[in-house]
């Protein structure tokens, strides 16, 4: 392709590369400067939203240069990218409570907030919507193993059996488990996943390899640099307006990882591609769940800080198991309605008004 970068970059595009930019470098110096926590708090998370959408673009251009199966693979491995700087940095300031809030948040934000959100737009626009229902259930039974692999050892903690003594080996175990398993998933995964797939009339236009290998490298170390400040400023930013350690995790540090990236699916539940739309979606979350929360696992371990475990209170793995269940049982006839849309949403307002206070 001929011309310059800019040229090759689409209008939205740009924005979003103005906004990572900007955002970054304004977050940076008021980091420095020290500026207002909640100011910086804010800044950051906008700047980590721009930078979560910027990876994901320059992750499909990469890929389709290697094809399908290689832009699936690609998106498994770096679309969480932003999130895991983050849990690596609110790790090593001990925020133990906050990681685990903000995985399940990211897990119940795709699952019930943006499924919903597609499901009332695509549903408000085209009536009922109609999608291949075999790729979710895979979907919805691997997540089932997720919750799983959460709910045991907060049993096996609260009901102080013989393994409570070893609820560090056992988290481990457990990651371990589940990163096999998302392994396994990722060939059956891209042997029918839409999502895996551009549609013709979304295809994108194609960058140099040159552009997309360099925005996808600025935007991954520009992640890292935002992700320290914004985790620098999370404590004081929540003491300053009196947010809990699991309302901030579980809603505010959820959605500023998962906000921009998922207007994808809601855009394309309004172009009725109701079958890309709830790929990407649930994909997005069964990511964090079989892949993000055991690397976190795992990665504690070793970077100093705090050591995460799959221990949860039982009122977030009570919710995990409620949010699997719901979305299972709308998603597995196939068909999806406004309404149903309202009920996931219905959902997941209930779930975080009930952490409001901690």
């Amino acid at each position: 392709m001929g011309g310059s970068a800019v040229e090759t970059l689409k209008r939205s595009e740009l924005i979003t590369l103005a906004v990572a930019a900007v955002g970054t470098l304004l977050a940076g110096v008021l980091s420095h400067l020290q500026g207002g926590s909640v100011l910086v708090f804010v800044v950051s998370g906008v700047a980590l939203a721009a930078l979560a959408s910027l990876v994901g673009i320059a992750t499909d251009q990469v890929g389709q240069r290697l094809g399908p199966g290689a832009t699936g693979v690609l998106q498994s491995a770096l679309g969480n990218l932003p999130e895991l700087f983050v849990g690596i940095f609110a790790l090593r300031a001990g925020l133990v409570g906050v990681v685990q809030a903000a995985l399940v948040g990211s897990i119940l934000g795709n699952s019930l907030l943006v499924l919903g959100l597609a499901f009332v737009v695509g549903g408000a626009r085209h009536g009922t919507q109609r999608f291949s229902s075999e790729a979710p259930r895979m979907i919805a039974t691997l997540t089932a193993l997720a919750v799983s692999a959460l709910a045991i050892p907060t049993l096996v903690e609260h009901l102080h059996t013989p393994a409570a003594e070893h609820t560090e080996a056992l988290s481990v175990a457990c990651a371990i488990v589940l990163l096999i398993v998302f392994a396994l998933s990722i060939p059956v995964s891209l042997s029918d996943n839409p999502s895996a797939v551009t549609a013709p009339e979304t295809a994108l236009d194609t960058w140099p390899i040159w552009l997309a290998g360099g925005l996808l490298g600025l935007a991954g170390i520009g992640a890292a640099f935002v992700s320290d400040w914004f985790v620098d400023a999370l404590r004081p930013a929540m003491d300053a307006l009196h947010l809990s350690d699991a309302f901030a995790g579980l809603v505010v540090v959820a959605l500023a990882g998962n906000a921009v990236e998922n207007v994808v699916g809601v855009q394309l539940a309004a172009a009725n591609k109701a079958d890309y739309a709830i790929s990407v979606i649930l994909n997005s979350s069964l990511q964090v769940a079989l892949g993000l929360t055991p690397v976190l696992v795992l990665l504690s371990l070793i970077i100093g800080g705090a050591h995460l475990t799959l221990i949860l209170p039982p009122l977030m793995v009570a919710s995990l198991g409620l949010a699997a269940a719901l979305s299972t049982l709308i998603v597995y006839d196939g068909e999806s309605t406004w309404l149903e849309g309202a009920i996931l949403i219905g959902l997941y307002g209930i779930i975080a008004a009930s952490f409001w206070w901690g």
